[in-house]
């Protein structure tokens, strides 16, 4: 695609005193003919391997979507996970076991995080932490 700006121009641009992480997101949404209680089949294995992308370092954040009109989850998530390259975010994404099974179809996309901020709270007595 050549339409829009290119990378290396945002980022010399007005983000060059920015955060510029590049991350990947994962964007999943249940697969055509998939009902919800078919895809529940694989939630253990699929909260599995995010654990385990957890533990790794690799997951930076992800959960469930849901619709702006609705408090029912329709099967739809994001991931946002730390890659190499985009290359590399689509073989991780690849390997979840609700992409192996079909039960969910997931683009991934480059993200660039330059706004935010994160507060944690450790108490040193009890070892307990807050994401604040």
């Amino acid at each position: 695609m050549s339409d829009g700006i290119p990378k290396h121009v945002l980022k010399a641009g007005g983000t060059s005193k920015m955060l510029q992480k590049e991350l990947y997101v994962i964007s999943t949404k249940r697969a055509p003919g998939v009902s919800l209680e078919n895809m529940r089949e694989v939630v253990p294995q699929h909260l599995a391997f995010q654990v385990d992308l957890e533990a790794r370092g690799i997951m930076f954040g992800a959960g469930p979507l849901f619709p702006p009109d609705s408090d029912h989850w329709q099967g739809e998530g994001m991931v946002i996970i730390r890659a190499n390259s985009l290359e590399e975010a689509k073989a991780i994404a690849a390997q979840d076991p609700m992409h192996t099974a079909g039960k969910r179809e997931y683009t991934v996309r480059e993200w660039m995080m330059n706004e935010g901020t994160i507060t944690l709270r450790v108490s040193y007595s009890d070892g307990k932490s807050t994401v604040i």
